[in-house]
């Protein structure tokens, strides 16, 4: 989808940090509901991962279609966090932003997942009045923001940004495990689990494994060391 480009406002971005944050009783509306117009959440997933690449989402929810079941996708199953990503693309605007593992790889990881959270919001069918980033770190957007920390846990369309990131992600890394078997990212989806990181020490590192982490490095360093 081709990025809808329009004028709008800018200010400072802020950062919020609310109480009660180490348990919250799940995301709400309240978040957007402060704004008058369209408000994206916005969230990442794979900025931790060894293969592939890391996939931002943008999500502008409607208050009279909000899906059921929203809540941050680490908590949910992966049949859940399905049907909601099917609802979701269903009843608000998406954006979906990918950065790959060798923009990661160029640039760093934290500039690449910020290039992912543009292109996601860039992609958005309509623009937003303002954004709400998950955590602490404010990407260079060209639109008015704020950080919530936990944000996954406390606002419905970061909440919402984290499922359509998270599935639209594990779905890339199946594809990539059907062209590259062996290090199981069906299941593991690129992340350092242990199964994966013996199928490093076994096969090595594939072409969509970010060179610069540094396991892959390691392995990398000791493949290219001669034999004395």
């Amino acid at each position: 989808m081709p990025p809808h480009k329009s004028r709008h406002s800018k200010s400072k971005p802020s950062q919020i940090s609310l109480p009660g944050m180490d348990a919250p009783t799940g995301p709400s509306f309240d978040m957007e509901s402060r704004f008058v117009g369209p408000v994206a959440g916005i969230d990442e997933a794979g900025r931790g991962a060894l293969a592939g690449p890391v996939v931002a989402a943008a999500v502008i929810l409607h208050v009279d279609r909000l899906p059921v079941g929203i809540n941050d996708s680490k908590i949910l199953t992966s049949s859940k966090r399905d049907g909601l990503f099917d609802a979701i693309m269903a009843a608000a605007e998406v954006g979906i932003g990918v950065a790959s593992h060798e923009e990661i790889d160029s640039v760093n990881i934290l500039q690449a997942t910020f290039l992912a959270m543009k292109r996601a919001l860039d992609a958005l069918p309509s623009r937003p009045i303002h954004a709400l980033i998950d955590g602490n770190q404010r990407p260079p957007l060209d639109c008015p923001m704020t950080c919530v920390v936990k944000g996954d846990a406390l606002c419905f369309s970061i909440a919402a940004a984290s499922i359509i990131a998270k599935v639209h992600r594990d779905r890339l890394l199946k594809s990539l495990d059907v062209l590259h078997p062996g290090y199981n990212w069906g299941k593991n989806a690129g992340y350092g689990t242990a199964d994966h990181l013996r199928a490093l020490e076994v096969v090595g590192p594939s072409p969509f494994h970010r060179k610069s982490f540094a396991p892959i490095r390691k392995l990398m360093t000791q493949e290219s060391d001669p034999i004395l």
